[in-house]
């Protein structure tokens, strides 16, 4: 029997022969910024929590989980507030795989799907995965976008799907909600408002949440891997129409969300003003990261996220390496003269500035 060597050898769809996978750099370097992690730690008093739950479903995990995860629809529709029931909420092992349900649903074979460049990387990775065709779009050289703009961009392309990721990432750069109501309007399919950032946001920011009445074809995607630090427990959800939701009911697994999951997502849920208390922290690292670049004469983009982007950067390999060697790992987001990093703790901000410092100023 002859051994498969590469994918040359397998009969893999045309349209996903040259793709590469998702790649972030994975190392064992005692400062990681490089993935838009909460690196805080669940609260003590949280986790002895959801261990009390996660051991009670134990008892039953013989049996399927609950299908519908009920109570985790209602914690969230809770959470979100806006008057939303839970028939509008929906979940799933991180924000991915809720936006891989929609493009399944809305996209797939001879479809589109749009976005504003540069935005989330993942976003035409699960576009070409479900056999659709992406489509990036254009922001101005500070990464904003304005109303008229978008809408113009978003009526030429015609897509029947639009991901508009705010605060965006990798830029960190806020949407402002008439622009995702002019998408709306401007567009004949669905457009999906990724706010995977928005606790991160000032506090008197509005969420594209105020906008779904009246509008079946808009869905809002959040993600408890950022400010609720639960990145390795997968979960993500959105709120949207009823009937939107139905139309996932039609691509997601059975029994897609484990009984586990459940258990875990609701009893943090609970907590949720305990698991939120460290974004002030995280956002003052952020602004700290800023603020410091600056003084050391790079670019640091505004940012409403848990990240900076800065550019000035003369050779971000180098800079990337030169951090790597002193143990701090950030990210090359492919943007040409910039590089991106997480803000972590103080202690781990701390670390980062510091090897930054050694290393030179920009100038």
């Amino acid at each position: 029997m002859g051994r498969v060597t590469s994918l040359d050898d397998l009969p893999l769809r045309d349209d996903l022969r040259g793709l590469t996978p998702y790649g972030a750099p994975q190392a064992p370097l005692p400062v990681a910024l490089n993935v838009n992690e909460n690196t805080h730690p669940v609260p003590e008093a949280v986790v002895s929590d959801i261990l009390d739950d996660v051991a009670l479903a134990l008892s039953d995990v013989n049996r399927y989980p609950d299908r519908e995860f009920t109570g985790l629809r209602e914690a969230f529709a809770g959470y979100l507030g806006h008057e939303l029931a839970p028939e509008q909420i929906w979940a799933g092992n991180g924000s991915n795989e809720v936006l891989q349900h929609i493009l399944q649903a809305f996209a797939g074979p001879g479809r589109t799907v749009f976005g504003f460049g540069p935005t989330y990387s993942m976003y035409p990775l699960l576009t070409r995965g479900t056999g659709a065709t992406w489509v990036a779009g254009t922001r101005e050289d500070d990464y904003t976008i304005t109303a008229e703009d978008a809408a113009a961009q978003v009526a030429a392309a015609d897509p029947d799907v639009v991901l508009l990721c705010t605060p965006n990432n990798p830029t960190g750069t806020p949407l402002g909600l008439d622009v995702v109501e002019a998408v709306y309007e401007a567009a004949r399919g669905i457009v999906v408002v990724d706010e995977a950032y928005q606790e991160f946001a000032p506090k008197d920011a509005a969420s594209a949440l105020t906008l779904l009445a009246g509008r079946p074809r808009l869905a809002i995607s959040r993600t408890m891997s950022k400010a609720f630090a639960f990145a390795g427990a997968r979960v993500g959800y959105l709120a949207a129409d009823p009937a939107f939701i139905d139309a996932l009911r039609l691509v997601r697994l059975p029994y897609h969300l484990s009984a586990l999951t459940q258990a875990a997502a609701t009893a943090a849920l609970r907590s949720a003003d305990v698991m939120l208390a460290m974004v002030d922290e995280i956002v003052e690292q952020r602004d700290r990261i800023s603020a410091t670049l600056e003084a050391l004469g790079y670019t640091p983009h505004p940012s409403w996220s848990n990240f900076v982007l800065f550019g000035g950067v003369e050779k971000p390999q180098e800079l990337w390496q030169a951090l790597y060697d002193r143990g701090v790992l950030i990210r090359d987001v492919g943007i040409p003269n910039h590089l991106r990093v997480s803000a972590g703790t103080e202690a781990e901000t701390t670390a980062f500035l510091d090897a930054l410092a050694s290393i030179g100023s920009a100038s």
